[in-house]
């Protein structure tokens, strides 16, 4: 612990779960877009609720309350903070930042204070990314999955992070306020309000996911503007946990191909095609990284394939196969090193693949989903009279 008046600083070891920073994974991993920065992806509330995600905040409610509390804590500011801005940021080869504060810009001056909580280890899934600070200690942090690191967001805590080597740098950060203006929370409940007030969402399949702008899943590695180099990394995300993508409409019907990743598709494996559809990119992201998260749990479990579910690929479907990757993904060997999921420590070992696996992911992803909605559509209420996120305690659940 650093001395806190000069340097005013937290470390605290496995304050999440392994399990918890999964979960923090697969929705990061699920719904991100390009970030602020070169090489850096983030997930903000916001942007879960604008892409019919919502239901996916509620794994962060209880987090967001235990980190407010331990900095109101560790700072004797109880009851004084609101959460100015939450987001899961993923930070890949090349991304780095030099020396700065949290504050360091005039439209940032709110910000009181920082937390910042690993969701993977260095060593084992990054190499590089350290996070350095200019004076006091520690002077390095090199985290493993479930640290969090808290710290005035002021000129006491200057810090840098290095470049990433390799592998996929992922974090939950959280910035405090004293300014009650800035409470991220009553416009969340004020968005959620407006979304939930007219439609008909107590239903199985309301929570579908929907794209935003293809331009937010447009990365170039080399920084270009040129959207004919850049890869699309919900497309990129998938083919790298070795799926490829079936349109079902061929691309000629559309002025822009991107819409394509808008309509119904399927999912394919070596020869082999997943015989259902899925409503689109996202949708079919969502199923993959859930797959990808409870695919140990999954082995344990025996299941039947129901037959018909996977069927050959025709010499036609094949071709469009290859064709929205080479749209898409361009260079599998780069979505691979991008956004793959081996250890660099070369550790981790791929799953046996089994389709009768992923089809039983499938089903436990939408009642996972439809859940986690049920769970938010009760909270609403609670959360608008209050203009606040908080866990509800329902005696039933």
């Amino acid at each position: 612990m650093a001395d806190r008046q000069k340097n005013p600083r937290l470390m605290l070891s496995n304050f999440l779960s392994l399990e918890q920073c999964k979960e923090l994974e697969f929705i990061h991993k699920s719904c991100s877009t390009v970030g602020y920065r070169p090489s850096v992806f983030s997930t903000t509330l916001s942007h879960l609720i604008a892409t019919n995600s919502a239901h996916l905040i509620v794994p962060l409610v209880l987090i967001r309350e235990k980190l407010k509390e331990k900095v109101e804590e560790f700072f004797a500011c109880e009851y004084e903070l609101c959460i100015e801005f939450t987001g899961l940021v993923s930070w890949t080869k090349g991304a780095s930042i030099g020396w700065h504060s949290d504050d360091n810009r005039p439209y940032l001056k709110q910000r009181d204070f920082a937390a910042v909580c690993y969701l993977n280890s260095y060593g084992r899934d990054f190499r590089g990314g350290l996070f350095h600070f200019q004076d006091g200690e520690p002077t390095t942090v090199k985290p493993s999955a479930g640290d969090v690191l808290i710290y005035t967001a002021d000129n006491r805590n200057v810090h840098s992070v290095d470049e990433v080597i390799d592998g996929e740098r992922l974090t939950l950060t959280l910035w405090f306020s004293r300014d009650g203006s800035h409470d991220e929370d009553a416009k969340l409940v004020s968005r959620l309000s407006e979304i939930f007030s007219t439609e008909a969402t107590d239903v199985p399949g309301f929570n579908l996911p929907l794209p935003a702008s293809s331009n937010m899943y447009l990365f170039s590695p080399d920084q270009s503007s040129d959207h004919d180099s850049a890869i699309n990394i919900c497309c990129a995300r998938i083919y790298a946990l070795g799926f490829g993508i079936c349109p079902l409409e061929d691309k000629t019907n559309f002025l822009d191909v991107s819409d394509l990743l808008m309509k119904p598709l399927q999912l394919t494996r070596n020869n082999g095609l997943f015989n259902q559809e899925f409503e689109n990119v996202l949708h079919a992201l969502q199923v993959v990284q859930y797959y990808s998260w409870k695919a140990s749990e999954l082995q344990r479990q025996a299941t039947i394939l129901e037959e018909g579910k996977v069927i050959p690929l025709s010499r036609s479907q094949s071709k469009k196969v290859r064709d929205l990757e080479s749209a898409f993904v361009k260079d599998r060997r780069l979505a691979q090193m991008t956004f793959g999921c081996s250890s660099c420590d070369g550790i981790g070992t791929p799953e046996v693949f089994r389709w009768a696996n992923f089809s039983a992911a499938v089903d436990a992803w939408r009642d996972y989903t439809y859940g986690l909605h049920k769970y938010l559509l009760r909270s609403l209420p609670y959360w608008r009279n209050h203009l606040s996120i908080f866990d509800v305690a329902f005696d039933e659940l």
